[in-house]
């Protein structure tokens, strides 16, 4: 049996606790929360599903000092939401030292990108308490380096790899996650103010992926060139989370492009929208493309609803990667690095 605590519960976490608590081999055993509100509340109750016999704590010495074998970490990105952009690396390090192996959604999937002194001090952390860290999520994650390394063996040549994500934010009601978050309806002065922290943020995770994607396949990546483009609302319209202004942000799109060979041939593209009207020349509304150019070639779709689905995705492969994350051998734990990731138990027959 897995001994699992949940390190956050908002939106991933929440399904992460279902998922662990459905999972036969699996125990929830602890629960980490920052809201004071929340301290004590059976983690359970939070996730929605029947009690657990598990009260949460924002009490993190009491978590480090329990048996577990692995924690789920999924805040929302010290990088880029709270005071502290430096607290998931501290937090992630604490863990790791106290003998809990580790699956985080916040980034680190190719931690080496980060520099010498994150995987320095990641490794000590993974020594010291015999454990390994491991970096997933969605995209950055399952859909945008594991599925083209997945995929690439179908072909003999491959030319290049594309990866393109496209969600709109008209349905979701939150205006904290798409205003103060997102950057929607903000003027194109207040959008750059803004990425100053988020724009640096998401390079760094992108270009995590994108040289996965090289090392997996024995490319030499020269570097990663990004660009951000935006479209202003051509009049006032309402979504869920609220009023937005005529010639403010409505669409966003990012791309990195992985120069191999003076080529870019590792490309990832996210395009977001405020609603589904805006934008209608950057392509699909929903979904994320994989596309491999060479030979054969082959393309994916997954989709439509990637904002919907995506949370359950997140929290449903990190919990599916606990048993291969326990059994590493201590130190960072790519997907280059683990074996095949499966669902495992998933096909049972369901109760009642």
């Amino acid at each position: 049996m897995y001994r699992v605590i949940q390190w956050a519960t908002g939106t991933v976490g929440r399904q992460a606790i279902a998922a662990v608590a459905a999972h036969p081999e699996m125990e929830l055993v602890g629960c980490y929360v920052t809201s004071p509100a929340k301290v004590g509340r059976d983690a359970g109750e939070l996730a929605g599903i029947d009690a657990l016999g598990v009260a949460a704590t924002d009490d993190i010495a009491a978590l480090c000092a329990m048996p577990a074998d692995c924690v789920i970490h999924a805040p929302l990105p010290s990088a880029r939401a709270g005071a502290d952009p430096g607290l998931d690396l501290e937090v992630i390090c604490r863990l790791l030292a106290a003998g809990k192996n580790v699956i985080t959604v916040v980034g680190y999937v190719n931690p080496k990108v980060a520099g010498a002194e994150v995987v320095a001090r990641l490794e000590a952390a993974c020594a010291a308490g015999g454990t390994s860290i491991h970096g997933t999520g969605l995209h950055p994650g399952a859909l945008a380096e594991v599925l083209p390394l997945v995929l690439s063996p179908l072909n003999t040549r491959i030319d290049s790899i594309v990866v393109n994500e496209a969600e709109q934010w008209g349905a979701y009601p939150s205006p904290q996650i798409v205003f103060d978050m997102m950057g929607m309806g903000k003027t194109s002065e207040e959008f750059q103010a803004s990425q100053v922290r988020t724009k640096p943020w998401m390079d760094g995770l992108f270009t995590e992926a994108i040289q996965l994607i090289a090392d997996g396949l024995g490319a030499t990546l020269e570097r990663v060139e990004s660009r951000l483009d935006i479209e202003l609302a051509e009049s006032d319209f309402e979504i869920a989370a609220g009023p937005v202004a005529r010639n403010t942000v409505v669409a966003q799109r990012f791309t990195w492009e992985g120069i191999v060979a003076g080529q870019a041939r590792i490309v990832q593209r996210c395009v977001y929208r405020a609603a589904a009207h805006v934008a209608p020349h950057w392509g699909p509304v929903h979904g994320v493309n994989v596309r491999i150019e060479g030979r054969p070639g082959i393309e994916v779709t997954v989709g439509p609803d990637v904002l919907a689905r995506g949370v359950v995705a997140t929290a449903a492969h990190a919990v599916h990667s606990v048993p291969a994350v326990v059994a590493a051998a201590p130190g960072i734990r790519t997907a280059l690095d683990l074996p095949l990731v499966t669902a495992r138990y998933a096909m049972r027959p369901r109760r009642g």
